[in-house]
């Protein structure tokens, strides 16, 4: 083992910074890091393109399926603040991994990472065209995808205040879609949440509806966790962010309650104020079908036109954090020195990654045109991978005190990320059972693993230039 490896057991803080070394500028307050994690998550873009999925699984079973949900989502955030008030920097998971459990799962969870990311922006940016050709039909979804990418990208290039401003203006348009949602459910409720609860029924066959199992609902649930996923996005904005080490962790656990209270919310008034459940489930588009039935065609493309604004708003915020992990690869010389040195660099008037922020735009927008089961399978099970990393890195902190530093810690240690684990592997599980996108998903995402740990121990470490450096001022 080389003098740059960590192993569990000695963990190498990271080396003090000098001047030399490229930083981002703390301009946020944690309202501002709050609005844009919350627009990375985008409860409006959960609600209207995730939750129908979940419904149609478990039919007025995802209500639970939500529940159940959120209460694991109290787990990982509770890993997710501790891990950020210990190591709030812009590497986000791969830079807390690589700290506390080792630099070749630290790699292998920057491999996850990367991919994923730079696939999701695609993945979420088809969406705007879905919702736009209700107004306007006839949209070319990639082309609208990719125009979508590379305004965003233009705008996350601007100082990351001015960002913060705009993510909480379209933020508050698409929480108000929200509020209009879950107003037209309840009041006008055609069941009780005592039906949901006790009475769960899902689609079955020929227009009927069946006891939904809690087998089906809890194969739902996986659904559901990913519609929570994103309250972690905080960590990447901690090197802009004021007083981070305890900024951050508020913000991760005020990102996951806002997040579940703006989903479950509108989930549980359309499950109660749906007109007819078969209707409901065998609707080709859920909400369409529940905003048409309850206030009409005029509504439902108003609240079109606000999801379309909540997804740009969304990919806007995902290509902020995106770009700020591969600044962090590049500061931590991951690539050839020309690469490395162009992702740090730091524009001299707006004070963003800019380079990194075009670089990952371009590669989104790109995508944008790639087969979509193909992004489907790809992105589904990355982020078990690295949900598990964290919750083993939340442990191994612990126990080797590379974490003891935290300004925040967990109550109950260690139930959360024990308990966050069972959740994951019972979700692994129910993916190796689905061999259309789960298996395969499961696959490539260990193929990448190992194409990110062969680069690490037969480039980086051979070199020993992998750096791991932190925020100027810590």
């Amino acid at each position: 083992m080389t003098p740059h490896d960590t192993s569990p057991s000695t963990p190498t803080p990271p080396p003090a910074p000098t001047g030399s070394h490229p930083h981002l500028h703390r301009g946020l307050k944690l309202l501002g890091t709050l609005f844009i994690t919350l627009s990375a998550i985008s409860p409006a873009s959960s609600v209207f393109i995730i939750a129908p999925g979940v419904i149609g699984q478990a039919g007025s079973g995802a209500f639970t399926a939500f529940l159940v949900a959120g209460v694991v989502g109290i787990f990982m955030a509770f890993v997710y603040a501790e891990l950020g008030s210990a190591y709030p920097l812009s590497g986000g998971e791969y830079a807390i991994v690589a700290r506390t459990f080792g630099r070749l799962p630290g790699f292998v969870v920057l491999g996850l990472f990367m991919v994923t990311q730079l696939l999701i922006i695609a993945v979420i940016a088809l969406g705007v065209g879905t919702y736009l050709a209700v107004i306007f039909p006839g949209l070319h979804a990639p082309t609208v995808a990719a125009v979508t990418t590379v305004v965003a990208t233009v705008l996350a290039v601007f100082d990351i205040k001015l960002n913060a401003w705009v993510t909480g203006v379209f933020l508050a348009i698409e929480m108000l879609a929200l509020v209009v949602v879950s107003a037209l459910g309840f009041l006008n409720p055609e069941r009780s949440l005592a039906d949901l609860v006790l009475h769960p029924v899902a689609a079955g066959q020929d227009g009927t509806v069946v006891a939904a199992s809690a087998g089906v609902i809890g194969a739902a649930t996986a659904v559901a966790l990913f519609a929570y996923n994103g309250y972690g996005a905080a960590v990447y904005l901690g090197e802009e962010t004021q007083d981070a080490h305890r900024g951050i962790a508020k913000t991760v656990l005020w990102a996951l309650g806002i997040t579940v209270a703006a989903e479950l919310i509108p989930v549980t008034a359309v499950l109660m104020g749906a007109p007819s459940l078969p209707g409901l489930f065998g609707a080709d588009n859920m909400m369409e079908y529940f905003i048409t039935a309850r206030a009409g065609t005029t509504l439902n493309n108003v609240l079109s036109l606000a999801v379309a604004l909540a997804i740009f708003n969304a990919v806007l915020a995902i290509i902020l954090v995106t770009a700020r992990m591969i600044f962090s690869t590049g500061r931590d010389t991951t690539w050839p020195s020309p690469v490395s040195r162009a992702l740090a660099s730091i524009h001299p008037r707006f004070g963003s990654p800019w380079i990194a922020t075009i670089g990952a735009g371009l590669i989104g927008a790109g995508f944008c045109y790639a087969d979509e089961r193909f992004l489907l399978v790809v992105t589904a099970t990355t982020i078990i991978a690295i949900y598990a990393a964290l919750c083993v890195a939340t442990l191994t902190g612990r126990r080797n005190g590379s974490t003891s530093h935290a300004a925040y810690r967990m109550p109950w240690f260690p139930v959360a990320p024990v308990l966050a684990l069972l959740a994951i592997g019972y979700v692994a599980y129910r993916n190796l059972l689905d061999p259309e996108v789960g298996r395969p998903s499961l696959l490539i995402t260990v193929g990448i693993g190992i194409v990110f740990a062969a680069y690490y121990l037969l480039v980086l470490r051979r070199r020993g230039a992998w750096e791991l450096r932190g925020a100027a001022d810590d």
